[in-house]
């Protein structure tokens, strides 16, 4: 077999593979095969039959066709692996000629991974804001906690910010109702905002068994996007009553002896948080930065790959409608241009973010080890829901466990960017990054195949242990 490679564009190639027939015979005794066990040839029995009669029966061109079949995916496989480009996408395959006896050519357009130039990542210089602990944090997380232990009590005056109602609601459409938007003994927080718009200022001042009506979009459902009459009807109303924060509350609440030994915990915890935080912002920086000076010339079917999926999952939403989808835009105050636009604009970033850490992680020689491929198996099941081996199961069943390997080294690699760049906080002071992220340099023994495989048991016995 011979293959060349036309470059078309920084990030499309054509291959041209040519094969002789010597080498399609196993193919060919493969087809006949196959054939043999398909047709009834009198005084033979199924699969034994002749090549020549086999021929005779379905005809040359037949037989043909199923050799061309089953061998273009693995020539196109050996043509990549011995031209060694770099593809990405599906193949745009092409049969250019077929001489029986002589010889099969085809092409094959494909995208692939474009040359990128990489700069000095100790050039790369970010600011971030200072990590900060005020009182205000503190106290914020104390409410949180004394809220929790917090107890509700019945009361018989009207409806206050911060209470907790009981409501019926239904809904009615140029004086229809609609059926889907009716529930009883819903439990509201008044002032949270999670319920329809406009509820909360309706029900402040109501009292138990009092109703009002009030205007809003309704959000799903048929009438997705059309104003709505909505009826709420309190049926009683309970306020929180907080513990004090004392001794007392610290020994009901925590390990603690004292309010002061909690507060102290609850600084530890917020530092950590703003720690953590502080760690995202280095790294959206550090990669926006990498963005803006690295040119990316972008493969326009993977992105449009990219946005055709996004555009499914959003249409299929509302049961593959279009119309309902613009109008649920039109009722958050968007319309389907922007979404359209927002949507391109996201997929071109995520495919240059892909491509250029899969290019830090090439160059940087960034390898996996078994530990970190495990660690995000395990945080991704727990995101899910689901069991480790569980998910495991279902990301192999879907072919993604090689793109969670993937996920895992693009992070890798840019945490080995953010170490060696410069980072200081607005008041000039250096942030340590190797205390955040670790030393990415480190050598790790890369995952093979059959570790991927092992990752699978690991997690099921690790499930197993915990049980």
């Amino acid at each position: 077999m011979k293959s060349t490679v036309e470059q078309l564009s920084p990030t499309r190639v054509r291959i041209n593979v040519e094969v002789p027939f010597e080498e399609l015979k196993p193919d060919f005794d493969k087809a006949y095969k196959a054939l043999a066990g398909q047709i009834k040839i009198p005084g033979f029995r199924p699969g034994k039959a002749p090549a020549k009669l086999i021929e005779a029966r379905v005809g040359r061109g037949a037989v043909l066709e199923q050799v061309v079949n089953d061998v273009l995916p693995k020539r196109y496989s050996d043509a990549v692996i011995a031209t060694e480009v770099k593809v990405i996408g599906q193949p745009e395959i092409e049969i250019t000629k077929i001489e029986d006896g002589d010889e099969l050519t085809f092409t094959a357009e494909v995208d692939v991974r474009p040359e990128i130039t990489l700069p000095d990542f100790s050039t790369i210089a970010v600011t971030v804001d200072p990590i900060e602990v005020k009182d205000e944090d503190i106290e914020e997380q104390l409410s949180s906690l004394r809220q929790r232990f917090g107890t509700l009590n019945a009361v018989e005056r009207e409806i206050q910010d911060g209470d907790f109602v009981s409501i019926d609601l239904s809904a009615t459409v140029d004086g229809v109702e609609v059926e889907e938007a009716s529930t009883t003994g819903l439990s509201h927080e008044v002032g949270s905002g999670q319920l329809i718009e406009g509820l909360d200022e309706t029900l402040i001042g109501l009292k138990a068994t009092e109703a009002k009506d009030f205007t809003s979009k309704l959000v799903a459902g048929e009438h997705a996007g059309q104003d709505a009459i909505i009826t709420v009807t309190v049926q009683s109303v309970k306020e929180r009553e907080l513990p004090e924060a004392d001794d007392e509350f610290a020994q009901l609440a925590s390990e603690f002896d004292t309010i002061d030994e909690l507060k102290e915990d609850l600084k530890t915890r917020v530092e950590r948080s703003k720690k953590v935080e502080q760690a995202g912002a280095i790294r959206d920086k550090v990669l926006e930065t990498l963005l803006e000076t690295v040119e990316i010339p972008l493969p326009e079917k993977v992105v449009q790959a990219e946005i055709d999926a996004v555009v499914h999952d959003a249409v299929h939403g509302f049961d593959h409608d279009e119309a309902k989808l613009a109008e649920a835009l039109e009722a958050e105050g968007s319309s389907r241009e922007e979404f359209d636009k927002d949507t391109k604009e996201s997929a071109e970033k995520s495919v240059k973010t892909q491509l250029l850490l899969d290019a830090v992680a090439e160059a940087e020689n960034t390898q996996v080890g078994q530990d970190e491929l495990y660690e995000r198996i395990i945080f991704q099941a727990q995101r899910y829901g689901m069991s480790p081996d569980q998910f495991i199961q279902q990301i192999q069943q879907a072919g993604q466990l090689g793109a969670v390997f993937a996920d895992v080294r693009r992070g890798k690699a840019l945490a080995g960017v953010v170490v060696a760049a410069t980072v200081t906080d607005t008041a000039g002071n250096a942030v340590d990054t190797a205390e955040m992220f670790g030393n990415p340099a480190e050598e790790a023994e890369e995952v093979s195949a059959e570790e991927l495989a092992e990752v699978a048991d690991a997690t099921e016995a690790a499930e197993a242990e915990a049980k």
